[in-house]
């Protein structure tokens, strides 16, 4: 079979973890004896004048990557007419390199930034496309898609879903969000959860050792991640285990918010923003906590939380959509419910107050990664839904309904 995936991420180009998502997979349906063509860019910056599209074959995966036109778009200012532009050349990069060869036999678009260039392209080549929907926009701002590019965004993840003959999603509640906001004829939705390269992930046990213990959260610093209820749990946890010091590792929007309630919880003197890490600074954070905690209110799937479990580290997590299918309360982590702030706080003093049983359950997460979510194992569920898809039959699509239910309490990063 002759793949392509289409992804606005791949290595060297990493925003986060769909780019590793897509590199990993890619290998895997490899791997399997399919021919995979990644179509993909360059980093930003890279002029199309000056650097050309390459076209080259790295660890059995033929990657097409294209560097931007010389017209000038801003990312953060203008995301809209960024993707467009992005868009417009991967088509003629793809048609150019492509269009003398055998046609595809399916196309794998991952999420709506590349949904212009996929489907042009599944129209021109006549073959079904195969949809991942990582996240939706609707999803991370609780249903709330209030601002004018929010709105735009929403309308093309609606356009990419209904024009997929295939679906898939990390996760059984993301299957339900995409049915419900993007429903109800859709193609049909296979849920295929995420993987991880246990190999790359040192296991270490560990149990409570001499000092104050230490917390770690790692992930984009956004709303959605929840990261201001931790902040807010943090006071109480230390009264219950003095000296307990929280390491925050990642970067995103909400940076400056974050460190400004840890002054106003006053855990400043207890909190190290570390930013954003390497692989080798995340294990190494990993290595060090006695725990790690994830309180998304909003986590389509949660890979974080595989790669904690890969390295031994007592997982404390909200139920959130995936991380509830990530984490199994009481087997492999313990669980709270999103934006329960006496929960969070409950979950951490167990962990903290037990450590032979936090690493009991982490030991079992540990297992539980080398049974379910190898990327040979998830390689071969997709390449059977490669090997499924087929044309749907062409039909008016209309326009999106766009969702406009307040939240209960506002997300700081949607626009007004």
């Amino acid at each position: 079979m002759r793949v392509l995936i289409v992804s606005w991420e791949y290595p060297p180009v990493v925003v986060g973890g769909l780019g590793r998502h897509v590199h990993h997979l890619a290998e895997a349906v490899a791997g399997h004896g399919h021919e995979v063509i990644v179509l993909t860019r360059q980093p930003s910056g890279t002029d199309a004048a000056t650097h050309p599209t390459t076209d080259t074959v790295v660890n059995g995966v033929r990657v097409i990557a294209v560097a931007e036109d010389p017209p000038v778009f801003d990312f953060g200012a203008d995301m809209m007419a960024w993707t467009l532009a992005m868009g417009h050349g991967f088509v003629r990069a793809g048609l150019a390199i492509l269009r003398g060869e055998s046609a595809p036999d399916v196309i794998h678009a991952h999420d709506w930034l590349v949904a212009h260039p996929a489907i042009a392209l599944a129209e021109y080549f006549d073959v079904p496309l195969v949809a991942t929907l990582h996240a939706t926009e609707a999803g991370r701002h609780s249903g709330w898609v209030a601002g004018d590019v929010n709105r735009q965004v929403h309308s093309v993840e609606w356009w990419l879903a209904n024009a997929a003959d295939s679906i898939i999603t990390c996760s059984s509640s993301m299957r339900d969000e995409v049915d419900t906001l993007f429903g109800p004829e859709l193609a049909p939705v296979t849920v295929i959860q995420n993987g991880i390269d246990v190999g790359t992930w040192s296991y270490a046990d560990r149990t409570r050792r001499i000092g104050p213990p230490e917390l770690l959260f790692a992930g984009r610093l956004e709303y959605e991640k929840g990261v201001q209820d931790l902040l807010e749990a943090l006071p109480r946890i230390r009264r219950a285990h003095p000296g307990t010091r929280l390491t925050v590792a990642g970067d995103g929007t909400q940076s400056d918010w974050l460190q400004q309630l840890s002054r106003e919880f006053r855990v400043a003197t207890a909190v190290d923003f570390a930013g954003r890490q390497d692989h080798a600074g995340m294990l190494a954070l990993m290595h060090r906590c006695d725990a790690i905690v994830l309180p998304s209110r909003y986590e389509p799937f949660g890979i974080v939380a595989l790669e904690a479990a890969a390295t031994g580290i007592p997982i404390v997590a909200s139920n959130a959509g995936g991380l509830g299918e990530a984490v199994e309360d009481g087997r492999t982590g313990l669980s709270f419910d999103p934006t329960d702030v006496a929960g969070l706080t409950d979950a951490v003093c167990a962990a903290l107050d037990d450590p032979v049983g936090a690493q009991r359950r982490a030991r079992l997460g540990r297992d539980r990664l080398t049974e379910e979510f190898t990327w040979p194992v998830i390689g071969a569920r997709t390449a059977t839904v490669y090997a499924a898809a087929g044309l749907r039959p062409a039909r008016r699509l209309g326009r999106p309904e766009i969702p406009m239910r307040p939240m209960p309490d506002r997300d700081p990063t949607v626009e007004a």
